[in-house]
């Protein structure tokens, strides 16, 4: 197992291209120390840690004509747009089951990352016992204005991605060294100001730092970029990213599109397998 931190972005459907990175991994039977997954990154950590390859891929496609896995009809009947309790209780306990023992053997960390919306702080739950912490899972991934508010312990919280979208300092900060980022977004991204904020004022006008994260999201997302360039410039990250801009929404039904960069993550990942090998070979 190497000493190293792997922190995964989220984008939604988009993660499939994440799992075709990790299901490349499990082939090489690669294993790091501490894991960081955001929104749709958590979800992918689940089926890499443990082992189960292409789960992730197929719990994301196989699905997608179920109207209570993802679409309109869950986001009116239960509040929320990916349905919570096909997601999270009936796809791994019946229809694609999770393998929670070599889960609960995996000797690592793994850190789902939430957005506490009354504090608009991010928070980095462990996932000890992944059926009884599957909340912290769907918190994650749980979209403003799409998604119900997870409750958690004390607290209500949303999608990492609103405080933390790519959590490298708070890997350094737990004394990983070196780390290896997967990201979502293609080479040369920057995100933009969002066209209007008025939405999430009113929305979360309960939370009102829910709205001021979504206002200034584009400018901490950006310095988040600028801080991963320099620690690979520095030698510290490995960076692992789309080359070009996909044509996958973020809710995404066609499953040509979803395959196609599945595979470009899984074939990336091994055109910067001997760089990998050689950036990991003193910490294992």
């Amino acid at each position: 197992m190497y000493e190293v931190g792997l922190v995964l972005e989220g984008g939604g459907m988009k993660g499939v291209y994440t799992c075709g990175v990790l299901d490349f991994f499990l082939d090489k039977e690669l294993e790091f120390r501490s894991c960081y997954g955001v929104s749709a990154g958590a979800c992918c950590l689940c089926s890499f840690l443990s082992k189960q390859k292409g789960r992730g891929y197929h719990v994301t496609v196989d699905y997608l004509e179920d109207k209570n896995y993802c679409g309109i009809y869950s986001l009116f009947t239960t509040g929320d747009l990916f349905g919570a309790e096909m997601c999270y209780h009936k796809i791994p306990e019946e229809l694609y089951p999770y393998d929670y023992d070599t889960y609960n053997g995996y000797q690592g960390n793994f850190y789902s990352v939430v957005t506490n919306i009354e504090t608009g702080r991010p928070e980095y739950i462990p996932i000890k016992d992944m059926k009884k912490d599957i909340d912290a899972i769907r918190a994650s991934a749980s979209l403003p204005l799409v998604s119900r508010n997870v409750k958690w312990k004390q607290g209500l919280y949303l999608d990492g991605g609103i405080s933390d979208a790519i959590p490298l300092r708070r890997s350094i900060k737990d004394g990983n060294k070196k780390n290896i980022v997967i990201m979502t977004k293609e080479t040369g991204y920057r995100r933009q100001p969002l066209s209007s904020t008025a939405i999430f004022k009113l929305w979360y006008r309960k939370y009102p730092k829910v709205y001021e994260l979504m206002k200034n999201r584009h400018n901490t997302y950006n310095e988040t970029l600028d801080y991963i360039d320099s620690q690979v410039k520095a030698g510290n990250t490995f960076l692992i990213q789309p080359k070009h801009k996909s044509n996958v929404g973020r809710i995404e039904k066609d499953r040509t599109k979803l395959e196609m960069l599945y595979q470009e993550g899984y074939q990336d990942a091994a055109g910067c397998y001997e760089s990998l090998l050689k950036f990991l070979e003193d910490d294992k």
